[in-house]
């Protein structure tokens, strides 16, 4: 992608919601919560797109690589870990353009969710979703597929 057409659709954005319209990157410090009440660990592994919306008392450990595209929303209360040590496995964790994860829900190492997907609250998400999808539940299943 250009980085031209990169800025017209972040610019698309902002118009599109009025509550971005003066979204900055917010200051991240290893470990300690931001201004917003959410936690990065391992922030070197972390990248964050433009227009995100991470909810108060999330935690991401990104020891292995955690991707928010733009317009990524989760809700209050997350957890995304591409590290586990219950089950010892690691991979890097990728949230695709306007996805969105519902509160309380938690995504494991090596998961990729899908371009404008919607992943319901108090999901546990074991697998890759597809875009434009939509799924939830514990384990996390494919209940809409918007895929042709």
């Amino acid at each position: 992608m250009s980085p031209l057409r990169n800025l017209k659709e972040r610019l698309q954005t902002m118009d599109s919601n009025p509550r971005f319209k003066d979204w900055q990157y917010p200051d991240i410090v290893d470990g300690k919560p931001t201004k917003y009440h959410w936690i990065i660990q391992n922030a070197d592994g972390f990248k964050l797109g433009f227009g995100t919306d991470i909810g108060a008392f999330s935690y991401i450990n990104a020891k292995s690589g955690v991707t928010l595209e733009d317009g990524v929303q989760l809700g209050s209360h997350c957890s995304i870990y591409s590290v586990s040590t219950i089950d010892h496995k690691e991979g890097p964790v990728v949230l695709k353009k306007n996805c969105k994860l519902g509160s309380h829900s938690t995504v494991m190492p090596g998961v990729t969710i899908g371009e404008n997907t919607i992943v319901g609250a108090h999901s546990f998400v074991t697998k890759d979703i597809p875009d434009n999808s939509l799924a939830f539940g514990v384990p996390a299943k494919v209940i809409k597929n918007g895929q042709k």
